[in-house]
């Protein structure tokens, strides 16, 4: 009888836990036995660290990607009546976060040949916008790959309003030389176990070069206290768990070495997948693409999950539906005045190739193989 190939897993976070295993194990024993369980220096050297890693000054931790960008809308002072401008092909904590701060999400396509925020899109609505007082705009680093920000930047800028980051995909790549984070009025990030920089259970953190925008999260974060126990201004309780900081302080000494394996496993699959009938993942010249997400094109991308499922590899689809055609969203949220066809079209073709930095090389090359299989 044929043994079956082992299988191979779209993401494996359980295997970057085991390759610091000792590291990791370490960490948590140090927080533990420090009795130290809210905030506090695990908390304060992982922020410090991470700002600098952006190269900004300040970084707020919180309890997950969705809270940071909650807060960072907050802290911006933008709420009901308000409009922030962002994308439907991303995941649901974008909307969510936005209406969960109380303002209007205005949802703007895509580029035609990539997965970002498209700027020309982007301006057409705020020429045209729904009515309300447009606030922000808030672009999605979608899969690892920077936005257009030199576009959106310049239209967030000419119309005074706040720029945010939706960084959670994002860790360590760059745009012209800043890394994403750095670039809007806030960066905000998830630290979600799949992540380029993933701690193991719920975590999140924000960043910004703006001291009072830094001071106003940190008290929005710890229910509006400015003297404890005081609240001074409405907030919420998301504070980083200080066990999730102190994994999070190993992890981050492998994000660049992680970071360049994944793009090392980019490389062979461009490589391998190079003249098939699928789109492979666009580029930005000037930028440095992260992958956190792997991500081709195909119309037949249904064969194509099924087949590599009966060859034991794992697949992903990020995401099956634009926010906008979830059945929480249908038919309520404004879009740019083009509509969202090129969203839509995405979602029906991609798929997300495995990609995590245990991925061993002989892997890949079986990926490719089967692809290749499926095509020719």
């Amino acid at each position: 009888m044929t043994e079956a190939p082992t299988p191979i897993p779209q993401a494996d976070p359980r295997a970057g836990y085991l390759e610091q295993k000792a590291e990791i194990d370490a960490a948590v024993i140090r927080v533990l036995e420090s009795g130290w369980y809210i905030l506090g220096r695990e908390a304060e050297t992982f922020e410090a660290r991470f700002a600098a890693l952006i190269g900004v000054a300040h970084a707020i931790g919180c309890g997950n990607g969705t809270d940071a960008l909650e807060l960072a809308v907050r802290a911006c002072g933008i709420g009901a009546g308000d409009l922030v401008f962002t994308v439907s092909h991303t995941a649901v904590a974008t909307i969510a976060a936005i209406e969960r701060a109380g303002a209007t999400p205005v949802l703007i396509d895509i580029e035609p040949n990539g997965f970002n925020m498209d700027p020309a899109e982007l301006e057409r609505a705020l020429k045209e916008p729904p009515p309300g007082r447009p606030a922000a705009v808030m672009p999605v680093h979608l899969y690892g790959e920077p936005a257009a920000m030199d576009e959106i930047a310049g239209l967030a800028r000419k119309d005074g309003l706040r720029l945010i980051e939706d960084c959670a995909q994002s860790h360590g790549a760059a745009y012209r030389g800043r890394v994403t984070g750095s670039i809007g009025d806030f960066g905000c990030f998830s630290f979600y176990p799949t992540k380029n920089l993933g701690a193991l259970g719920d975590a999140g953190a924000l960043v910004t070069d703006d001291r009072e925008l830094a001071v106003a999260a940190r008290e929005i974060r710890e229910y509006g206290w400015r003297d404890r126990y005081v609240s001074a201004v409405p907030g919420i309780n998301t504070r980083l768990d200080v066990i999730q900081a102190g994994i999070l302080n190993v992890k981050l000494d492998l994000l660049a070495r992680d970071n360049a394996r994944r793009q090392s496993i980019a490389a062979r699959y461009d490589a391998g997948l190079a003249g098939l009938p699928l789109k492979l993942p666009p580029r930005r010249n000037a930028s440095t693409h992260v992958f956190h997400q792997y991500v081709i094109r195909t119309a037949n991308r249904d064969g194509l999950r099924e087949h590599l499922r009966g060859a034991g590899i794992g697949t992903g689809i990020h995401y099956p539906l634009p926010v906008h055609l979830h059945p929480a969203y249908r038919g309520r949220i404004a879009a740019g005045p083009s509509g969202l066809c090129v969203s839509q079209k995405v979602s029906r073709e991609i798929l997300s190739l495995p990609v995590y930095p245990q991925l061993a090389d002989e892997a890949v090359d079986r990926v490719v193989s089967e692809i290749r299989r499926f095509f020719l």
